[in-house]
Parts: structure tokens; C-alpha cells; sequence
């Protein structure tokens, strides 16, 4: 079960890889969107409308799809002064906990939405005339993306692997 974990790590961490790459180049796009909205407003005194809309849904992307690597890599908000003072063992039980709260939490991302994107799809994005559900795409993928992260961090624990957070042991790169 273990050799299985450490297979399926590694593809989950070239899912992680290529997340972050698309939230990196969707960062760069925004900024791109962004100099040239101020660059038409400043200089050519002709404010390119679909700038803002669109650096607006692309930073929902790079957010979402950063914030669930960010999970994965143990870089996210956490309050561990307490962890400090537990045994180990302790530790992994409330690393777990969290685990099972961001799973269900994620769930909920994926499920309501798609309830959003159902109910705003007959809407139009104004200067982009996309549908409107598009605009929780990037909700979606998140949550499945932190979905299956959270899912992979009970599963190595449970086998006996490290995770990337604070009381576990080192990661090895070969088990990561």
C-alpha cells in the first residue's frame, strides 16, 4: 500500500506542478491585462474596457489554483503554536482533523459551485459575452483540486508517510 502511495504522489504531484505553472502564467497574464488597462487610460487616454473584466477572472484562477497547491505544500494559514507543546502522535491526529475539514469544506466549493455556474449560465459576462457560469470555473477546480490534496494528505498519513506540515517527519523528494 505504501509503494502504491508514494506512485500516486508522484502524479498527483505533477497535477500540483502543472496548477501551479497555470496559476504562475495566469498571474503574469493578469499583470500583462492590468499595464495594458493603465497604459490605455494614461497614455493613450482610451481605457481598454475587457481588461478589467478579464484580469478580474483570471485572478480567480491563479488564486484558487495557488491556494490548492499551497495546501498541498503545508504554505497555507495555520495556527500551530499549540502543535509545539504535543507529542507527535497528538499532532497528526489534529493534522488529520484539518485535513477532513478542508475535504469538506473543498466539497462544498465543488458543489455549490457548480450550482452557481448552473444558475449563472444564461447570464452573460458584460464586454466579454461569455456565460456567466464560466466565472466559477475556477471555484470548481479548486475545490477539486483541494479535494483530492486533502485526500492524498490523509492517505500518506495513514500509511505511514510524511506530509509537508509541521510535526510530520522530513519529506523525502522520492515520497513526496
Amino acid at each position: 500500500m505504501r509503494e502504491t502511495m508514494i506512485k500516486l504522489s508522484a502524479a498527483i504531484g505533477v497535477v500540483a506542478k502543472a496548477a501551479l505553472w497555470l496559476s504562475g502564467a495566469g498571474l503574469v497574464l493578469m499583470t500583462v491585462l492590468i499595464a495594458w488597462q493603465v497604459w490605455g487610460r494614461f497614455v493613450l487616454n482610451d481605457t481598454p474596457t475587457v481588461t478589467e473584466v478579464s484580469s478580474v477572472l483570471v485572478m480567480g484562477w491563479f488564486i484558487l489554483l495557488g491556494a490548492a497547491v499551497g495546501l498541498r505544500e503545508g504554505n497555507h494559514l495555520s495556527f500551530d503554536i499549540l502543535l509545539y507543546v504535543m507529542p507527535r502522535r497528538v499532532c497528526l491526529i489534529f493534522h488529520s482533523i484539518s485535513d477532513i475539514v478542508v475535504l469538506v469544506f473543498s466539497l462544498g466549493m465543488v458543489v455549490y459551485g457548480v450550482q452557481l455556474a448552473a444558475r449563472t449560465w444564461q447570464n452573460t459576462v458584460p464586454l466579454l459575452g461569455i456565460s456567466g457560469g464560466i466565472e466559477y470555473f475556477a471555484l470548481i477546480a479548486g475545490g477539486v483540486l483541494m479535494a483530492l490534496f486533502a485526500v492524498e494528505r490523509l492517505l500518506r498519513r495513514a500509511v505511514g508517510l510524511p506530509t509537508r506540515r509541521f510535526g510530520d517527519d522530513p519529506v523525502d523528494e522520492e515520497t513526496a
